[in-house]
């Protein structure tokens, strides 16, 4: 028998690297001393996925993908966490029964790991193995076993050492300890930001999961100053400046994968408060497929991606999802025949392949001028992180003058909003006519928890909310319960809704004829545009959201009658 590959082989095999990149990689593994693999993931040549793949087929066992797998709690119960952590190792299924434990494990050579599970579950007990990526184990080993315990022993003990003064005594490791211990648990329950929020009498810890916020944990208001100088010190801030707003970035490997926190301070009434924005570049990136959009939108979306020239707006406020957006669709537009340049404030997540700039004061550079100088770079899709004022805006539509595709966010409420957006700032509809190619606006709504959400018919009042004829049989919604795979929030996830407007040579007319709203609303109508909250009721009935959620987000009253009757038909 043959013996297998080595790993860059395999790969270079199946033409998920090239050779330049094994060479490089190579390069790589002799300075860091790390597996080949791992090198691979974090150079951005391969995704963990592919590489799980590969290791699966070369070793001929089965691989799992920790993202969407949950660990039994009897298999969890049978190995300890120190165990689990040490030899990167995580306890998926045990059967009782037949006596065999199912593990994921990275590596399935390390003889020492399994020499020591062996030993802690006893000679009765059947390992079998399924292969899984290093970052996954290490987010799944978090996430299954928790640091709560972690972090609570922690706390404890830096309480306990506070002096008679009121403030705790010096140990910088126990500081470093629970600071690194409350980023890796944010960023393990998925959080997308965490709060630092001073009180009179105490230290407020808050996670925005899912974009709504939720206390984790209080500490002793003896315990922040330390921590804030540590924070501060991650992020390169002056530790002395207590009085003025500051800015900084920490980027750390945690559970195998590297994640950015973006820190922002602001003096209070009681002391600084500190907000972590948690950049995780594996959920920077979604394919195009898993936008959510319908067959129809997404169409749309190939049609107005396939024109050479042009600019696409994505709109929506604040934490609406349009950075990911507008990364997804570069992502699926890079090549190496195509050169994609951005200008972003701040560069939130590095993508392989694109030329990313970061404006903004520190670099004495506005997204006017960085256009000007991109267009010398010789740009084919060009990335603009925001329109903000008279020359953004000008030099953009510009830039789509002149051949190239851009793409940029502009804060409005939807697609019809964005139109005398421009306008005010100084855009002559007559050049938007032609040039302007397409607007997708979106929100973020939260996902139920496939787990426990209860299903039951539709009342009365729910069924007008919807816009379904009130005669026809009531639909089947779903509701939040709450379990522990969601935390007992009744949600988990967030999906976004979208409403996408292609222009062609009728819309065009329209708006360089400065037409109502309601004509183009008409006219767009009669393409067969959806709206926000249509597409929302989509994803009512669908059972992915509750009703109560979608019109925490959107506007319902403006539901034509009848409006999820054709919710399936696009």
């Amino acid at each position: 028998m043959n013996a297998p590959l080595p790993i860059g082989q395999t790969l270079l095999a199946a033409g998920l690297i090239g050779e330049d990149q094994l060479r490089i990689a190579l390069h790589e593994q002799q300075a860091r001393h790390a597996p080949l693999g791992q090198v691979l993931v974090e150079l951005g040549f391969v995704s963990e996925a592919a590489l799980r793949e590969a290791l699966a087929a070369r070793s001929g066992l089965r691989g799992v993908d920790l993202a969407t797998a949950l660990a039994d709690p009897d298999a969890l119960a049978r190995v300890p966490h120190a165990l689990a952590r040490r030899h990167r190792l995580l306890p998926l299924q045990y059967d009782a029964a037949r006596h065999r434990l199912i593990v994921a494990m990275a590596d399935a050579h390390d003889i020492v790991a399994l020499d020591r599970l062996r030993a802690e579950l006893g000679p009765e007990v059947h390992i079998e193995l399924r292969l899984a990526g290093d970052g996954e184990l290490g987010r799944a080993i978090d996430l299954h076993y928790g640091q709560a315990s972690s972090i609570e022993e922690l706390v404890r003990a830096l309480e306990q050492r506070t002096g008679a003064a009121g403030s705790p005594a010096r140990d910088p490791q126990l500081v470093v300890r629970l600071v690194d211990a409350l980023l890796a648990d944010a960023v393990s329950r998925g959080a997308s930001d965490l709060h630092f929020e001073p009180e009179a009498g105490f230290l407020r810890i808050r996670h925005r999961i899912d974009g709504a916020l939720r206390q984790a944990r209080a500490l002793h208001r003896a315990c922040w100053p330390e921590l804030a100088v540590r924070l501060k010190v991650l992020a390169g801030l002056d530790i002395a400046e207590s009085r003025s707003p500051q800015d900084g970035r920490i980027s750390l490997t945690i559970g195998g994968r590297a994640v950015d926190f973006r820190v922002a301070t602001q003096p209070t009434l009681h002391g600084e408060n500190l907000v972590l924005r948690i950049l995780d570049r594996d959920k920077g990136i979604v394919p195009l497929a898993a936008l959510g959009l319908t067959p129809a939108q997404a169409d749309d979306l190939a049609r107005i991606l396939a024109r050479p020239e042009g600019l696409v707006l994505v709109v929506g406020p604040t934490g609406s999802g349009k950075t990911t957006t507008l990364y997804s669709i570069l992502n699926h537009l890079s090549s190496e025949a195509v050169n994609v340049m951005t200008l972003e404030d701040p560069v939130e997540y590095p993508l392989a392949m694109i030329r990313q700039t970061q404006v903004g004061e520190a670099s004495r550079l506005d997204f006017a001028d960085g256009v000007r100088a991109l267009l010398r770079q010789d740009p084919d899709v060009i990335l603009i992180g925001e329109i903000r004022d008279a020359d953004t805006a000008t030099m953009a539509l510009r830039a789509a003058l002149t051949g190239h595709q851009v793409f940029a966010t502009l804060h409005a409420n939807s697609v019809f909003g964005a139109l005398p957006r421009l306008v005010e700032i100084g855009l002559p509809p007559e050049l938007l006519a032609g040039n302007l190619t397409g607007i997708l606006s979106q929100r973020l709504v939260r996902r139920l928890c496939p787990a426990c959400r209860v299903p039951a018919p539709a009342s009365a009042e729910e069924i007008a909310r919807l816009g379904l004829p009130a005669d026809a049989p009531p639909p089947v919604l779903h509701h939040p319960a709450g379990c522990p795979a969601c935390d007992f929030r009744g949600y988990r996830g967030r999906l976004a809704i979208t409403e996408l407007l292609p222009f062609d040579a009728t819309l065009d007319e329209l708006v360089a004829r400065r037409a109502h709203a309601a004509e183009l609303r008409a006219a767009a109508r009669r393409q067969g545009f959806r709206s926000l909250a249509e597409d929302g009721v989509r994803r009512v009935l669908d059972g992915s959201t509750s009703l109560r959620e979608l019109a925490r987000v959107v506007d319902l009253s403006a539901l034509p009658v009848a409006a999820g009757a054709g919710a399936e038909q696009r």
